[in-house]
């Protein structure tokens, strides 16, 4: 433990004993205080800790995945050379020439080396400077179990309903009966090779190894992100199917979380939905006029619904509502995704490197293939519920558009709805797409 929580502990410890000689006084108001007051410095407690923790934890992995590697009796011991060396290595083998003799000795030292598909596997070190960019945007992988594997398949049994099968009653000096068989259920996970190529040029190919890897690393996040949001809303979308409940009001979403979902799952639950989903929720008022999403206070950036359930918003592109003539559907994704879905990672992350596959010699290019390797799975299907919000984008009801609801929608929106009633939209810029919505709608 570090000087800063060594501080924050004794400032703790200090206000709980001044609460506790506040109630003896008789003090309760000031006793009050200082109990709030305490809470917010346990908070920033664990808060503090946590960093510590994966400050920790980030200086951990740099040591143990920088082996030592002797060079002419020097020792290896920076990331700064792990980076060089395969960014060098990236390099080699879009030249196809020998490494040198220092970064040779390196990606020998190192535990990454090629994988079964003969591309370089990506050093631990990199990885997680993609993983933390990854992470850095709206990552559902920050919501889900994340579990790291070792084998490509595998199972994992659980106890269905277990905390709620109590003991029987057993007198004093009686015999213990016989439990019920416990109900188990086998969750198997088989990772699948996921991957995409990037393409470019000969000139970014000839910079240097830093900057070759800078680049590299914010296209991987940005692709490993989309892939992960991808499959885990894939499994939200087959778990809730046709089990979706319409959501017309606040106590529609009271009655999830209040009654739907079990108490358990509820303490922890959140709610997730997209932009038109935050919007729709941003504009709600009580009786009293006050709009019902709050903000966090000790996370100002943060919402909450009814105080508690914490508010995640994804761009209309990652969870997409369902848009059908005359209206759109909202997904409402509420309850814990740690407890209904495992996010399995093999933690294996590959690249190689082709100039002649597919059209690349002729447009001048070089693909980089990214591989790595994920399956996702339901673990407990009943600690979600996908709440839908229908509104009207036919306000009317007359079958047809006016230019104000065209202009009332996103771009998304439009262009859904052309999409539906077979209209071609070519334009780009909203106000040329609506005008192109109105002639094929024949006004």
């Amino acid at each position: 433990m570090n000087k800063e929580l060594k501080e924050l502990l004794e400032k703790i410890n200090k206000k709980k004993q001044e609460v506790k000689d506040l109630v003896k006084a008789g003090e309760l108001d000031k006793a009050e205080e200082s109990k709030n007051e305490l809470k917010t410095l346990q908070r920033e407690f664990d808060l503090t800790f946590d960093l510590y923790e994966e400050d920790q934890k980030t200086a951990k992995d740099q040591k143990d995945n920088l082996k030592t590697a002797k060079t002419a009796g020097a020792t290896i011991d920076t990331a700064a050379k792990v980076v060089k060396a395969f960014g060098n290595a990236i390099k080699a083998r879009f030249t196809k020439t020998a490494l040198s003799e220092e970064d040779a000795e390196v990606m020998n030292a190192m535990k990454e080396g090629t994988d079964e598909d003969g591309g370089l596997t990506v050093p631990q070190d990199i990885r997680t400077d993609i993983i933390e960019l990854r992470r850095a945007g709206v990552a559902l992988e920050n919501y889900v179990n994340v579990e790291h594997v070792t084998t490509n398949k595998g199972t994992r049994v659980i106890e269905v309903d277990a905390e709620n099968t109590p003991f029987d009653n057993v007198e004093e000096e009686g015999e213990f009966g016989e439990e019920a068989t416990p109900q188990f259920e086998s969750i198997k996970y088989e990772i699948k090779k996921k991957g995409g190529i990037l393409k470019i040029s000969r000139e970014l190919l000839q910079d240097t190894a830093e900057k070759i890897i800078a680049y590299l690393k914010k296209w991987i996040s940005k692709k490993s992100r989309a892939t992960r949001n991808a499959l885990i809303i894939n499994k939200i979308k087959e778990i809730t199917k046709d089990a979706e409940i319409t959501v017309s009001n606040l106590d529609d979403l009271k009655d999830i979380f209040n009654v739907k979902l079990d108490p358990d799952i509820a303490i922890s639950s959140k709610l997730i939905t997209n932009q038109d989903g935050f919007n729709w929720l941003d504009k709600l008022k009580d009786s009293d006029g006050r709009y019902i999403l709050q903000r966090d206070p000790s996370e100002p950036t943060k919402r909450r619904l009814f105080g508690e359930y914490e508010v995640v918003k994804l761009p209309n592109k990652t969870l997409k509502s369902k848009v059908s003539s005359g209206s759109y559907v909202i997904p409402m994704i509420c309850g814990d995704l740690k407890e209904a879905i495992t996010l399995f990672d093999r933690e294996n992350m590959t690249i190689d490197i082709s100039d002649v596959a597919g059209d690349l010699w002729n447009k001048d290019q070089t693909g980089i293939k990214v591989r790595e390797r994920l399956d996702c799975q339901a673990v407990d299907e009943d600690a979600i519920i996908m709440g839908e919000v229908t509104v009207k984008l036919d306000t009317d009801g007359n079958g047809k558009y006016s230019k104000e609801e065209l202009e009332a929608m996103t771009v998304e929106q439009i262009k859904a709805v052309a999409k539906s009633l077979s209209y071609e939209i070519t334009k780009t810029k909203k106000d040329e797409i609506i005008t192109e919505f109105l002639t094929a709608q024949g006004e």
